[in-house]
């Protein structure tokens, strides 16, 4: 029984994006209850053992037979080398849409687990649930304990597949959403983004920096900010004091460092896009344990000068943002997701900055512990010859600590250039999180 993909799900068929989380470990990982709790968690998901198929005009699930249903994969291998095979490893067009690996390093006391979703099926929120679920099987397994999911079952029973998030928006006039969307669409014409220019040589004049890369020589890579607890309890603290959110600061941040990058004096006209989870927001609210895209998107256009005050810039982003919730925009911005294939500057920015918020690692058994996770999203289709893009920041607090991961593609930006971007963005964080506790408070507007 095949399950359709609705149209905002489609989207991310041709995007060819995944989820891609890491978790390093310390200790002893007994692998065969790890293959058994990641069997109990495709069990009970039938779209991580799906692959997707042609659908009339559109696409849908389908379970792939035992024999193609995916498993865990175990190896012996160098763990950073592991991170960039797996960061650049697809999943494959017509198989399964979740992958799990686990690479342990010779002693057997150093692990790097990977778990890769399709962004077909899951968004950040739910791929991290899914995370600490599979931790929680094992945990439960190697205690002693067993779990309810069998795998001589599957193809037994219907799959219970989860429904489209876009089904459960309230209920909507079709004139307003209409006009919702001639509405925007005007607004980008009117107010172009600039981007970021690529470091990155034409094929032509490529190689000859040490960063330098080529059109056949393109890969994957992260660069990653990280604060300690200390000061990512200074970043909420100065937050809260200014009446704006953590997001609004690290957007404020990104704008700054992507304004030094163009040139010329005076403003320029940036974008931000920022995904906004509809899961808390719908009636029922949708529980993070359900595996579907549940985000939509705000894109806000800001003049950003050199001398802009990025507290100033933060409290735009905060207001704006606020504003777009509150009048019910974020239930607009989802229906008319199925017009960005042909309006694609719906969601073109300068930056893009998403927000997990603080979640949780996961749980484990005694004699093993979560020495850091990471969640980065990756996509296969990159344009070198667009020379500009924008830039990636994914935000996730795992543990009490803030992280910003940088993926870009070689082809595109350099890692020195990364580097930079990076340290300028990690510089205006600091100065939010260390700023004068007398400094004066300013409620934001709105």
């Amino acid at each position: 029984m095949d399950r359709a993909l609705c149209p905002v799900e489609s989207l991310y068929v041709g995007q060819r994006s995944r989820a891609f989380l890491s978790c390093s470990l310390r200790g002893h990982v007994e692998v065969e209850a790890l293959s058994a709790a990641f069997d109990a968690v495709t069990e009970a998901n039938p779209t991580l053992r799906s692959r997707i198929v042609p659908d009339g005009t559109g696409h849908a699930l389908r379970l792939l037979d035992g024999a193609e249903r995916p498993r865990l994969a175990a190896r012996t291998g160098d763990q950073e080398e592991a991170y960039a095979t797996e960061l650049n490893n697809p999943l494959r067009v017509g198989g399964p849409l979740s992958r799990a690996v686990l690479v342990s390093a010779p002693d057997g006391e150093h692990h790097t687990f990977f778990l890769v979703v399709d962004h077909t099926v899951t968004d950040g929120h739910s791929s991290i649930a899914l995370h600490n679920a599979l931790w929680d099987h094992y945990r439960t397994l190697v205690e002693g304990g067993h779990t309810d999911a069998s795998t001589a079952s599957a193809g037994s029973v219907l799959p219970r597949w989860p429904q489209p998030v876009s089904l459960l928006l309230p209920a909507a006039d079709a004139a307003d959403t209409a006009a919702y969307l001639e509405g925007r669409v005007e607004d980008v014409r009117r107010n172009p983004v600039d981007l970021v220019p690529y470091d990155v040589q034409g094929p032509a004049e490529a190689g000859h920096g040490a960063d330098a890369g080529t059109a056949g020589d393109g890969r994957i890579d992260v660069c990653r900010l990280t604060l300690d607890t200390e000061l990512t309890t200074g970043l909420r603290h100065t937050a809260r004091r200014s009446g704006v959110s953590v997001h609004a600061l690290v957007a404020a941040s990104l704008l700054t460092a992507a304004r030094r990058r163009l040139d010329g004096a005076g403003p320029r006209t940036l974008g931000c896009l920022s995904p906004v989870d509809l899961r808390s927001r719908l009636s029922p609210p949708v529980p993070a344990s359900a595996l579907v895209p549940a985000v939509t998107t705000h894109l806000q256009t800001l003049e950003v000068s050199e001398t802009s005050d990025p507290m100033e810039t933060a409290r735009t982003v905060h207001a704006r943002l606020t504003d777009f919730i509150s009048r019910g925009d974020h239930f607009r911005e989802m229906r008319i997701t199925p017009e960005i294939p042909r309006n694609p500057a719906l969601q073109l920015a300068t930056v893009i900055a998403t927000n997990m918020g603080v979640v949780p690692g996961p749980r484990l058994p005694d004699g093993l512990r979560a020495v850091d996770v990471r969640l980065v999203p990756a996509r296969e289709h990159y344009f070198p010859q667009a020379g500009r893009s924008p830039v990636m920041a994914c935000v996730v607090s795992f543990d009490g600590r803030l992280a910003i991961e940088f993926p870009y593609y070689t082809t595109c930006f350099s890692p020195s250039f990364v580097r930079a971007f990076r340290d300028d963005v990690r510089s205006g964080l600091l100065a939010f999180a260390t700023v004068a506790q007398s400094e004066p408070v300013h409620a934001a507007a709105g």
